[in-house]
């Protein structure tokens, strides 16, 4: 396990209680370098979203917990927020609750010349997810081939 993974499987323990406690859900936590400075962000969210004092529960409540097993020794930024409209799926749940919804897919490599996808959700397993194209084909994407996958954002 690399510190970076170990930052963050931290991190999740130290949240879990936290968020139970408030009716939260955990997106997603990265611990990741961008310029000079480390950051240390949480995504949360709950039903019917989440706010800025939201935010402020979980990272006063976080800060305090962590700090006893803080592993980090070089200074960061923690951040806790929502997660955006544009969120990507990551998890199994993510996928199971946007089943039927419009999805926009990124590929690390074009396939038939393409390298982004639009569609609806049809399912998921283990190794790949289904959408059903436009055309009405459905399609199965190998869940390695994808970059990124999130909710289109229609106007």
């Amino acid at each position: 396990m690399s510190f970076r993974e170990h930052v963050e499987t931290l991190a999740e323990e130290v949240l879990n209680p936290i968020l139970v406690k408030n009716e939260f859900e955990l997106v997603d936590v990265e611990y990741v370098k961008e310029a000079s400075n480390w950051y240390l962000r949480i995504f949360i969210d709950k039903e019917g979203g989440i706010t800025i004092d939201d935010c402020e529960i979980v990272s006063r409540a976080f800060d305090s917990d962590f700090e006893d097993k803080d592993p980090i020794k070089e200074p960061y930024i923690l951040e806790v927020s929502s997660p955006g409209l544009d969120r990507p799926l990551k998890k199994d749940k993510d996928f199971a609750r946007n089943i039927g919804k419009k999805v926009e897919v990124k590929l690390y490599k074009a396939i038939d010349k393409q390298k982004e996808f639009v569609g609806i959700l049809k399912g998921f397993d283990d190794d790949s997810i289904t959408l059903e194209l436009e055309n009405g084909g459905e399609w199965p994407i190998k869940r390695t081939d994808v970059a990124i996958i999130r909710l289109a954002i229609l106007f």
